[in-house]
């Protein structure tokens, strides 16, 4: 969809500034107004992990006037694979003002504005209200819900991106002029039942893949040049390297920006999107260990079975030893309750704790009412116990 340019130019183009974004003020459709638009744009990156890293770099090389960053996280070791706005030397250090340092590296000339601080209820609306445009880069369903919604009831359009192993899609929603990203997911999955990057892995490259294309329609938007993704789901296939423009619609009945919307302001996000199931919390209630009691369990030699419920490939990183592999899906599907024993006591883990309270409802309502599950998962086993130990 064809769009005006979203911001007024700017007055001018400095000297330096002419010879810094010389190719594109050489592009017929950019020009000196285009660049002068973007010089005075303000756009904000929410996430400074994987799409945000390509995001920023190319957004502050585009000559974007003023970049916010909304980040609370720090950097780990595990986020360079992708990560690439931060470097070794930035471990330990707060993403926000690590993707700052970056982004003034590469181009002194942008105003960079850092939310050092998790974007919430409380805040969301007076952070976005100072910004043109919204560039998500969030990676869990909450967080996307609330910022669908805040971007809709403040008439902010934002350009959203999604990456999962192999896989990535990206839109831009604007519900003055097309559909939200409610109008695509009306509602989120099934907690458990999609899992994170964190659990789940994703290609390092593919963060640049999609990013890449959240730059250009930002680009596209501020500028008024091309059309837009709004109202279209780009899906990236990595391994099949293919491209598939999915067309969407605005949802008459949608609960926020339809004819009758339900949603009137921000909502409990958690609750709505529910990181772990009314079964699962019921079912962890009472049967919860930590990692320091697993370890007193089995030094005391306390008759237990430990399974494992993860991924083969996350097995290969890192294990508690004495566990054996069982993944949630043969719990879940009923494959593998058959083999539990049933004279010892069933112990599950998985990473952080999600996956095996899903499965503990699934164990308990087979019979082994006795189950429990570790509190933190294989991740708090290595903080507690074995830090020699990777974490991944």
């Amino acid at each position: 969809m064809s769009l005006p340019p979203l911001v007024e130019p700017a007055a001018d183009l400095s000297v330096d500034e002419v010879r810094r974004y010389s190719r594109h003020l050489i592009i017929p459709d950019v020009g000196v107004a285009g660049q002068k638009r973007l010089k005075n744009a303000r756009v904000l990156c929410v996430g400074a992990g994987g799409l945000g890293s390509p995001a920023l770099m190319y957004l502050a090389a585009a000559g974007v006037g003023t970049l916010g960053i909304v980040e609370f996280d720090t950097v780990d070791e595990s986020n360079l694979q992708r990560q690439i706005i931060h470097g070794q030397s930035d471990i330990g250090r707060p993403k926000a003002e690590s993707a700052r340092d970056s982004v003034l590296e590469i181009n002194p000339y942008v105003n960079v504005v850092v939310h050092n601080e998790a974007l919430d209820n409380d805040n969301v609306m007076d952070i976005f209200r100072q910004y043109d445009l919204i560039v998500d880069g969030t990676d869990n369903f909450a967080t996307r819900y609330m910022v669908n919604d805040a971007a809709v009831l403040l008439g902010k359009p934002y350009i959203w991106g999604s990456i999962y192993r192999f896989d990535g899609q990206a839109s831009v929603f604007w519900a003055e002029h097309g559909p939200c990203y409610r109008c695509l997911y009306p509602e989120p999955p099934p907690p458990g039942m999609v899992p994170s990057c964190a659990e789940g892995g994703v290609l390092g490259v593919l963060c640049a893949s999609i990013g890449a294309i959240q730059v250009t329609e930002a680009i596209k938007l501020l500028t008024g040049v091309g059309d837009s993704l709004l109202g279209s789901l780009m899906v990236y296939d990595a391994l099949e390297m293919t491209y598939r423009k999915i067309r969407l619609r605005k949802d008459p009945g949608c609960a926020i920006c339809g004819e009758n919307p339900t949603v009137t302001e921000l909502i409990d996000y958690d609750d709505f999107c529910g990181a772990v199931s009314d079964e699962a919390q019921a079912a962890a209630q009472g049967s919860t260990i930590t990692a320091t009691e697993l370890k007193d369990w089995q030094d005391s030699g306390k008759p237990i079975e430990l399974i494992d419920v993860r991924e083969p490939a996350e097995w290969e990183i890192v294990r508690v030893p004495g566990a054996r592999l069982v993944p949630k899906g043969e719990i879940l599907n009923g494959s593998a309750l058959a083999d539990l024993p049933q004279d010892r006591q069933i112990v599950l883990y998985c990473k952080s704790g999600v996956r095996s309270a899903e499965a503990l409802a699934a164990v308990k309502a087979a019979g082994f009412k006795d189950a429990v599950h570790v509190q933190g998962g294989v991740v708090s086993w290595v903080k507690t116990v074995d830090p020699s130990l990777p974490v991944y």
